[in-house]
């Protein structure tokens, strides 16, 4: 399940196709909030409308009783005005169906962490496909340029991917 951050940011980089290569087999979900919130970016973002297109990409509500309920827990944990609802609403279906959510908001990925959701980072995903076989750390390094342009946040600077992995991850790069 998939938050707005990493969808508006691939979406913003052109790099769609590589993220629905990384998610292979796997469902590609989003609740409706995520959705919204993508459309709420679109007078930004014009390309974030590919996020939206995306037929890979399933949206889906909030319908029973255990996501709702799940949704009340983290929307009171995180949410602010209008902030975080789509964050919240990943991280309800992540714990009440099963599926990872893809989450990089530091303090919303602690808070599902304690609550037993499985829930990962970008970054994390993307150098699981590396130690999978799916993308090169060359291609993953250049995502991660691609990104940064974007003015993602990634704990190292442009060009600097190979370098952090090696130091942090347990791939040859």
């Amino acid at each position: 399940m998939f938050d707005t951050g990493p969808l508006s940011h691939f979406a913003r980089a052109g790099l769609l196709d590589a993220l629905q290569l990384v998610v292979g087999e796997r469902r590609a979900v989003t609740p409706a909030a995520v959705q919204n919130e993508l459309r709420n970016g679109v007078h930004l973002h014009p390309s974030v409308q590919a996020a939206l297109d995306a037929t890979w990409i399933e949206t889906r509500e909030l319908e029973s009783t255990q996501e709702v309920a799940a949704f009340s827990k983290y929307a009171e944990r995180l949410v602010s005005g209008s902030r975080n609802v789509g964050e919240a609403a990943v991280l309800a279906l992540a714990e009440t169906l099963p599926g990872c959510a893809v989450v990089d908001d530091a303090a919303a990925h602690k808070f599902a962490s304690g609550q037993g959701v499985h829930v990962t980072r970008t970054l994390a995903l993307l150098c699981q496909s590396i130690s999978q076989g799916v993308l090169t750390v060359a291609t993953v390094s250049s995502i991660a340029d691609e990104l940064l342009e974007t003015d993602y946040r990634l704990p190292f600077a442009k060009g600097e991917f190979e370098l952090w992995a090696t130091e942090n991850l347990p791939i040859a790069p």
